[in-house]
C-alpha cells in the first residue's frame, strides 16, 4: 500500500492530536515523528523547529474559532466569537497557555484579530478603544477558560465540598461566606461560575463608550 504523503498540514494535525491526548509538555519531535511514521529528521522538511511547530498548531486552533462579521450586530458577533473561543480552548486544553505566551502572526490569527477590530471600528469605537476592548474580552476568555480547566472540583462536587468547608467558615467570623456556602448546600445557588455573566457585563459596559453609528 502506498504511504500517505507527509505534509505540513498532516504534521500539525497530528501534533494537535498528541497535545489533546497527552498535553503540550508531552509533545516532542521524536514522539510526533513516530506518530506520523517517519524518522524525526524528516519532520524538519515541514517544520523548521519546535517553535515553528508550536506556532503552526496554535494557528490551526485559532482557525477553529468563529470570526466576527463587521456587518452584523457587533455585540451579537463578539458574543458568538467569545463563546466559540471558550469552547475551542476547552476542547484543546493546552492551547490557552500557548496563546498567551507566544507572538502568533499566523494567517488565522491575523484574520481573526483584523476581523475583530473591523467589527469594533464599524460599531463606532476608536482604534484605541477597539484595541483595549478586544484585549479585555480576550482576558475574560483566557482567564475563565484557565480557571475552568484547572479548578480542582467538578460542579457535581460543589455541594459536598461546601458541606466539608462549612465548619471552617462559622457565621460568627465569616457570615457572608457561610451564607453563600449554605445556599450551595441546599441547592438554592449552584456555585458555578457563569462565562456569559462576565461577558455580558463587558459588552454592556463597552456599549457606553462607542460613538453611535
Amino acid at each position: 500500500m502506498p504511504r500517505t504523503p507527509l505534509t505540513r498540514e498532516r504534521v500539525l494535525r497530528t501534533a494537535i492530536d498528541l497535545a489533546d491526548q497527552e498535553g503540550l509538555d508531552a509533545l516532542s519531535m521524536r514522539k510526533l515523528a513516530k506518530a506520523v511514521g517517519v524518522e524525526a529528521m524528516s519532520l524538519y522538511n515541514h517544520v523548521a523547529n519546535k517553535d515553528d511547530l508550536l506556532d503552526g498548531i496554535i494557528d490551526l486552533v485559532v482557525a477553529e474559532i468563529y470570526v466576527p462579521r463587521a456587518d452584523g450586530d457587533w455585540q451579537a458577533e463578539l458574543r458568538r466569537r467569545a463563546t466559540s473561543a471558550h469552547e475551542v480552548l476547552l476542547r484543546h486544553r493546552w492551547a490557552t497557555g500557548l496563546l498567551g505566551s507566544r507572538v502568533n502572526v499566523g494567517p488565522a490569527m491575523l484574520r481573526y484579530i483584523d476581523a475583530t477590530l473591523a467589527c469594533l471600528i464599524t460599531a463606532g469605537f476608536t482604534y484605541e478603544q477597539a484595541d483595549r476592548a478586544w484585549n479585555a474580552l480576550d482576558s475574560h476568555i483566557y482567564g475563565f477558560t484557565l480557571q475552568a480547566i484547572n479548578f480542582p472540583l467538578d460542579p457535581s462536587e460543589y455541594a459536598s465540598a461546601a458541606t466539608r468547608f462549612l465548619p471552617l467558615i462559622p457565621p460568627e467570623t465569616h457570615p457572608h461566606m457561610h451564607t453563600l456556602a449554605t445556599l450551595v448546600i441546599d441547592g438554592t445557588h449552584s456555585g458555578q461560575a457563569d462565562f456569559t455573566f462576565g461577558l455580558d457585563l463587558l459588552l454592556d459596559s463597552l456599549n457606553h463608550l462607542r460613538r453611535p453609528t
